[in-house]
């Protein structure tokens, strides 16, 4: 039997950066919530078979009424989130404690209302071959590493080679045993302050591979004012794309 995948949407957050009256999870894009777009990507993947929603505690009765109204059969719970990023993947952690540790959890930001089912299969094949994998794009930008200067301002320390890195997106997947394992030993270290679980695993189980896969540029995460416009602008292209043109009879 293969494995059972359980996908957390995580939605701890309000979104402080988005200045809006409500978490940015609930903004409309395209006539739904944001988050209403992300469960429904792992709702369509064939390799889901479960899916548990983590939200803001005073917005739970909301995002209840989302899923009851959308008709997904594959979420099972909707519970509170942590009051940060690491509190919200141990809910999640926590809400997968039926599973066994050969099972797979996938954790990915609501915010991300973009990626594709796709990215989500490609995320649970890796999981046949490593224990930890973590959707990343390359840089187009130079990233540089910076230190105080002798003037007292931000001064570039150094330029690591453009090819060597990635930008990290979600979900990021890992077999339950493993994730678990490097959470427990997170607990231990009172300076832990995570915002990525892939982070996490290379930090307290360095032996543990944690494989690339590779995304896209428009599974893009909702955070500053205008990316509702960017997401809506992109969601049209991938229709545009996916609609097959009329044919006269």
């Amino acid at each position: 039997m293969r494995p059972r995948v359980i996908a957390a949407v995580l939605a701890g957050g309000v979104g402080a950066r988005m200045g809006a009256p409500s978490p940015k999870q609930l903004l409309p894009l395209a006539g739904r919530p944001v988050i209403e777009h992300t469960i429904a990507a792992f709702e369509a993947c064939p390799d889901v078979d479960e899916i548990v929603v983590l939200m803001v505690e005073e917005y739970l009765g909301r995002v209840r009424d989302i899923v009851a109204a959308s008709g997904f059969t594959k979420v099972g719970a909707v519970l509170p989130g942590g009051a940060t990023r690491t509190g919200t993947s141990r809910a999640a952690l926590a809400a997968a404690g039926h599973a066994a540790d050969t099972d797979l959890v996938l954790l990915h930001d609501a915010a991300r209302p973009l990626v594709r089912p796709a990215t989500i299969s490609a995320c649970v094949s890796a999981l046949g071959e490593a224990g930890a994998v973590g959707v990343a794009v390359p840089s187009a930008d130079t990233v540089v590493r910076v230190a105080l200067g002798r003037s007292g301002g931000e001064a570039i320390a150094q330029v690591p080679p453009r090819a060597e890195l990635r930008r990290m997106q979600t979900p990021q997947g890992f077999r339950l045993g493993v994730v678990r394992r490097a959470y427990e030993l997170a607990a231990a270290d009172p300076g832990l302050v995570a915002t990525d679980d892939c982070g996490v695993v290379l930090r307290y189980l360095p032996e543990e591979e944690v494989r690339i896969v590779p995304g896209e540029e428009t599974n893009i995460k909702v955070t500053n004012p205008g990316d509702i416009e960017i997401a809506e602008t992109l969601l049209r292209r991938t229709r545009a794309r996916t609609v097959p043109p009329e044919v006269d009879a």
